[in-house]
């Protein structure tokens, strides 16, 4: 078969292949050949319990794959690839949600396996070789015999061993993007949230931060990264916390008192961008770098993903601009779900939303979520119009954005300075 065919978990986790079907993506488009990339090196295979193979036969039918102990597959992917399809299957009522994962579709052709992605960016930085494990236990009991009374260290030596998270890592390593919880409080209640869920069948991954630490505790850690690492940035805001701003007077504090004592590096947030006289608070006081976490330009699509607590769309618009105004350098953190980001009036409202806030970088993040958790809560897709696919809606971003970068990693960019106020901000400095 010259198209690709269906592959399969079993209740074992072998995976098996099934040429007389052809693989489906979870809209129920036949996937392409031209479409799919290998399997990326740092990819996981994962089944799909209670979901059931499915793919078109010969007579170009749907047919599910009735087979003792088959499970439908996915893969999950490495940072710095976007999928562009979900996997297919047929669901049995009696079962439960899906784990949190970014879940693409993969297929077999000629013998290997092939995922439903695009390559976005440079992943050496976030590939699991770049984290040894014994390096990283080492290191870590290094730190926190050097720092024992520091609570960020072993917040954060928490996510790095039982979580792998590399921003967490990255701490101990000492390079590259450094991670700093501060906020076990949200002003959101994100339906894919990673670390607090409301809903008693759906189960966060992570524990969520139960402190906040001291502006002593922030700077002790911040200091020495942005003094001696590789490319440092230091970010507040992580998968293991709340929202950041709502503790923006403790950040404020914080990086006041780092840039008192160094110029060296970037400091970075990432945020839901809630609040902006908060965040131009932490402008005034040294911030470099802001990304902003989004769904989508629309009001509708956003308020029902995140079901903010007193503030709107329009906030995150305005903390966006002021970023510009005052030579930030903002992103927005982008999670896709194909089917929906990628349909005519999301794209045009995408558009919209950078085009009037003059962001720098669109970072993808493939939305970590079960198809079937998320759909029920959004607006009807069809009133979105006709899904244009996730690599046109990358191509048009480059079109029509030729100014904004798209990838999947904040970059080290210091602020510019004595920007004029309603100036666009220039790119800003590489460090």
């Amino acid at each position: 078969m010259k198209e690709p065919y269906l592959v399969y978990s079993t209740a074992r986790g072998e995976v098996r292949e099934e040429r007389s079907l052809r693989a489906l993506a979870f809209d129920g488009s036949p996937l392409r050949a031209e479409e799919l990339i290998p399997l990326p090196d740092g990819a996981t295979l994962s089944m799909l319990p209670g979901r059931l193979p499915v793919g078109l036969d010969a007579a170009g039918q749907r047919r599910t794959l009735q087979r003792r102990g088959a499970w439908a597959l996915a893969a999950l992917l490495p940072i710095g690839y976007t999928r562009t399809h979900l996997p297919a299957y047929s669901k049995d009522p009696e079962s439960g949600p899906l784990p949190f994962f970014g879940y693409c579709a993969v297929a077999g052709l000629k013998g290997r396996l092939f995922v439903a992605a695009l390559r976005t960016d440079d992943p050496h930085k976030w590939h699991p070789r770049a984290f040894p494990r014994r390096t990283l236990e080492r290191l870590i009991q290094e730190k926190l015999a050097a720092y024992p009374h520091n609570r960020v260290l072993k917040q954060h030596a928490h996510c790095a061993l039982d979580y792998y998270c590399p921003t967490a890592s990255n701490l101990f390593f000492g390079r590259w993007e450094m991670a700093i919880a501060v906020s076990p409080g949200c002003n959101a209640r994100c339906v894919g949230c990673i670390s607090k869920q409301e809903e008693e069948q759906l189960i966060s991954p992570q524990d969520r931060l139960t402190f906040v630490p001291t502006v002593e505790e922030i700077v002790e850690v911040a200091v020495p990264h942005l003094e001696l690492a590789e490319e440092a940035i230091v970010s507040f805001g992580q998968g293991c916390e709340g929202e950041p701003l709502l503790q923006w007077r403790r950040i404020e504090q914080a990086i006041r008192e780092i840039r008192r004592r160094t110029d060296r590096g970037v400091i970075n947030i990432n945020t839901n961008a809630s609040n902006p006289r908060w965040l131009q608070r932490l402008y005034d006081a040294g911030l470099d770098m802001l990304r902003a976490s989004t769904i989508s330009g629309r009001e509708e699509t956003y308020t029902a993903y995140y079901r903010p607590i007193g503030y709107t769309l329009a906030d995150v618009k305005e903390s966006l601009k002021r970023a510009r105004d005052a030579g930030v350098y903002a992103s927005i953190n982008l999670l896709c779900f194909p089917g929906l980001i990628d349909r005519e009036r999301e794209v045009e409202a995408l558009l919209a939303f950078v085009r009037e806030t003059g962001l720098r970088l669109i970072q993808l993040r493939n939305l970590n979520i079960d198809p079937e958790v998320l759909l029920p809560r959004l607006p009807a897709l069809d009133s979105l119009g006709k899904a244009l696919g996730m690599r046109a809606l990358i191509e048009i971003l480059r079109q029509e954005l030729p100014e904004v970068e798209i990838g999947n990693f904040s970059r080290p960019v210091k602020r510019c300075t004595g920007q004029p106020a309603g100036n666009r901000a220039e790119a800003g400095a590489r460090v």
